[in-house]
């Protein structure tokens, strides 16, 4: 039997998870639309998304890469997405070389291009490399979609969309609200490239 001080502990997590989950939809839930439209029309253009974070943002950004690289929901072709954290000869020679803050920024200056869509994934909104990465897609002309808690961060002033889980500070559960609205950011690109396979009788 579990003791009663861990299920208080289950409880409260998963409390917290619930009110950062709800309060994200209410003041999200509009820029989430805004920029599913937008990372659909890039894609539609032949432009891509670029995605890029540290830790467990890392691995956020590959996940979503994935999603779109082979698929969410439904049969379609596969679109252009890549997490920068996955070259290990890169990320290891621009840190050291260049800095462990040039990691993100390099590749965006060597793969990026004025249309794509760069999400910019940073906890606190205050990671050095992000920061670095994001002002090197103003450069080359990237949009930027900052997904951040607490208060933003230095990343809520420099990003052309904010997607900011206001309720919490606590790492985990500002991932676990990240998480859910890219899969959301999946599907509703899906349902707007593909509108076919969401209709009665389609495969969505």
């Amino acid at each position: 039997m579990i003791p009663a001080a861990m299920q208080d502990v289950i409880r409260r997590t998963f409390a917290a998870s619930i009110t950062a989950k709800e309060r994200f939809v209410v003041e999200h839930g509009e820029t989430l639309e805004r920029v599913a439209r937008l990372m659909a029309e890039a894609l539609q253009h032949g432009h891509k998304i670029l995605l890029f974070g540290n830790g467990g943002s890392a691995a956020d950004a590959q996940h979503i890469a994935a999603e779109f690289v082979n698929r969410f929901r439904i049969e379609r072709r596969p679109l252009p997405a890549i997490a920068l954290t996955t070259d290990t000869s890169a990320l290891t020679s621009i840190g050291n070389d260049y800095g462990f803050d040039q990691i993100f920024s390099k590749q965006i200056e060597a793969l990026g291009s004025a249309g794509d869509v760069a999400i910019a994934i940073s906890t606190s909104g205050n990671s050095p490399n992000v920061l670095r990465a994001i002002e090197a897609c103003g450069k080359v002309g990237c949009f930027v979609v900052g997904m951040t808690g607490g208060d933003g961060g230095a990343m809520a002033e420099q990003v052309d969309f904010l997607l900011n889980v206001s309720a919490t500070r606590e790492t985990a559960r500002v991932q676990e609200t990240h998480i859910v609205a890219a899969h959301v950011l999946c599907d509703l690109v899906d349902r707007t490239l593909f509108p076919e396979s969401h209709r009665p009788g389609g495969t969505g």
